[in-house]
């Protein structure tokens, strides 16, 4: 089944994110048009052939522990191998430790599609990618070649090991500790939750990047360290030999994205499980934090994408499924229409569609300021790229996660009673999807970043940063007679949106806890105006497309659906926040 729509994602990548300005750098000059088309090709025929048709099954069939061992249904090593065999597990990495070198923006199409058709599955190689650029940007020389160059090559994968029981996303309060080793390793013990493939049978290693403590260092977060802790120790030739002492507790049985395991990890049960310290004592979280934000971004783009699942199955189904007539054509010998014919049904298309592009294109805008930062010999354009994605990273990864999951809500409305059954993948869709806002920082967390750290940072420079790229955008669209009422539209949500910030960040400096009560608010809003401006970009960019009138027409109802329907939600929002709204921050605990 077709997950994801081809001309759109060209459209996008090509003349939305306008991947070839990344393409002309020296640093990709092994790269043209016709290599990223084949990528993407590849990517296609390997979510058709092996991501796709095992999906349901994988859902069906979640992990189980069979004689102490991770079992997965029987087809999953193959999908794991031709992903591997297909370079998209080097395709992130620099040429010099044996990657292909691809840029940011082509490794997210590529994982859109991927991820439309089993976003379970990419999570085996991304959370690998992720790790690996950690270590290559961090690691020793001796760590590179003993764990990274195996990561590359698909041998060795691995994990980020972050949350534990009592802590959850609180990190100043984790437990687990490292204890110096006279040989200059450590003795790592504690017990770590919610880690994903955390345990399987997929690699011939598994790579943990554990956060602990060394005894004696500083509190809370100050005194969090980094560690790789393989899942077996590396003999005198490299290759994994006697176990390290790192157990799998059990597995969590989750509602959705049932295909990648879920772990609880005991580290040093017997005291036998030895760490290796990357980079500094105590600099742990600035670390994982190059991690984390990587990932931020696929969280995102893998909201879309299911998002955009739904959307295709949705509209399928619109367009196959007879029932019901025309208000105007109520005669018992009159035929039956197809639903797409149906306003409501249109109102639950578009409601996606007007979702799921503009969120798309900022998960390629991104990606492409990642780009810059990596090949640029500007210093100021990499300064400005650095601090535009510092200022998008808490949107582009909440975002999608709540709105493209309305949108599965949606397209399983469009079937009815048969979206809410098994025999169609909306539902999975949708299971899979309500992970995205907890994971990775809940959509609160990133509420709270935007607001208390990212709206004040560098004196409020990243905010007013953003604020002249959208009104840049305001005054392009306001040359075409066709757009000036959106520009209009986005221009008053813009300086209200503005005046909102102003007064939010006067009240962080007078009440803290009362402005971040709204903080979650203040991130939806934000993310609304971005998303309006997304939508600019792609209108702005049809007039490049001359061969396709109904695919322009749709870029540009999608744009007025969310202009009309969701901008206009900001007001709204704005006004509460600029009130200072307080029931929540006020409530007590006895009076629930």
């Amino acid at each position: 089944m077709l997950t994801f729509d081809r001309e759109d994602l060209l459209f996008q990548l090509f003349k939305v994110a306008n991947v070839d300005d990344i393409l002309a750098a020296e640093r990709y000059a092994h790269l043209d048009e016709t290599t990223v088309h084949g990528i993407l090709d590849a990517a296609e025929q390997l979510a058709v052939d092996f991501f796709e048709p095992i999906a349901r099954k994988a859902d069906e069939e979640e992990p189980t522990i069979v004689d102490g061992k991770v079992q997965l249904i029987p087809e999953a090593q193959g999908a794991i191998d031709a992903y591997i065999e297909s370079g998209f597990m080097a395709a992130g990495f620099e040429q010099d430790i044996d990657g292909s070198d691809l840029p940011e923006t082509v490794m997210q199409a590529a994982f859109f599609i991927l991820a439309t058709a089993n976003v379970a599955y990419t999570g085996y190689g991304l959370l690998t990618t992720a790790a690996g650029r950690l270590l290559a940007k961090f690691a020793s020389d001796e760590q590179k070649k003993d764990y990274l160059l195996p990561m590359v090559a698909g041998r060795f994968f691995a994990t980020m090991c972050l949350s534990e029981p009592h802590a959850g996303s609180s990190l100043a309060d984790i437990r687990t500790t490292a204890t110096p080793n006279d040989d200059g390793s450590y003795a790592i013990s504690g017990n770590k939750m919610w880690i994903s493939s955390g345990d399987h049978e997929l690699s011939e290693n598994i790579v943990h990047l554990v956060m602990a403590k060394i005894p004696g260092g500083p509190a809370g977060v100050k005194g969090i360290s980094l560690f790789i802790v393989p899942k077996y120790r590396l003999d005198a030739d490299g290759n994994p030999g006697e176990t390290n002492d790192v157990t799998l507790a059990g597995l969590n049985h989750k509602m959705g994205y049932r295909g990648i395991t879920n772990c609880a990890m005991n580290f040093g049960d017997n005291g036998q499980c030895i760490g290796y310290l990357v980079g500094q004592e105590h600099k742990g979280l600035s670390y994982m934090f190059h991690m984390m934000n990587e990932a931020r971004i696929f969280v995102g783009v893998g909201a879309t994408a299911l998002g955009q699942a739904g959307y295709q199955a949705s509209l399928n189904y619109a367009r196959e499924r007879p029932q019901g007539r025309h208000p105007d054509a109520k005669g018992a010998d009159s035929n039956q229409v197809a639903i797409i014919e149906h306003a409501d049904i249109r109102r639950l298309l578009l409601a996606q569609k007007a979702a799921v592009e503009p969120a798309f294109a900022l998960g390629l805008y991104c990606a492409k300021l990642v780009d810059i930062t990596r090949s640029s010999d500007d210093q100021s354009k990499i300064d400005e790229a650095n601090l535009l994605l510092e200022m998008l990273t808490p949107i582009t990864k909440s975002w999608p996660s709540e709105f493209c999951l309305e949108s599965n809500k949606h397209a399983l409305q469009v079937l009815g009673g048969a979206g809410y059954t098994r025999d169609y993948p909306i539902e999975r869709y949708y299971r899979d999807n309500r992970l995205n806002p907890i994971h990775e920082g809940t959509h609160g967390i990133q509420g709270l970043d935007f607001l208390g750290r990212k709206s004040r940072m560098l004196d409020g420079t990243g905010l007013q940063l953003l604020i002249e790229k959208i009104k840049a955008s305001i005054d392009l669209a306001k040359q075409t007679d066709a757009s000036k009422e959106m520009a209009g539209q986005l221009e008053t949500a813009l300086t209200t949106f503005e005046a909102v910030s102003s007064h939010l960040i006067k009240q962080l400096e007078k009440d803290p806890r009362a402005a971040l009560a709204n903080a979650t608010l203040y991130l939806d809003l934000g993310g609304h105006i971005v998303m309006a401006w997304m939508h600019f970009r792609i209108v702005i960019a049809t007039a490049t497309v001359s061969s396709n009138e109904d695919f322009v027409k749709g870029k540009w109802q999608s744009a007025r659906y969310f202009f009309n329907r969701e901008l206009v939600r900001s007001k709204q929002w704005s006004e509460t926040l600029l009130a200072s709204e307080s029931s929540a921050h006020d409530m007590q605990d006895s009076w629930f």
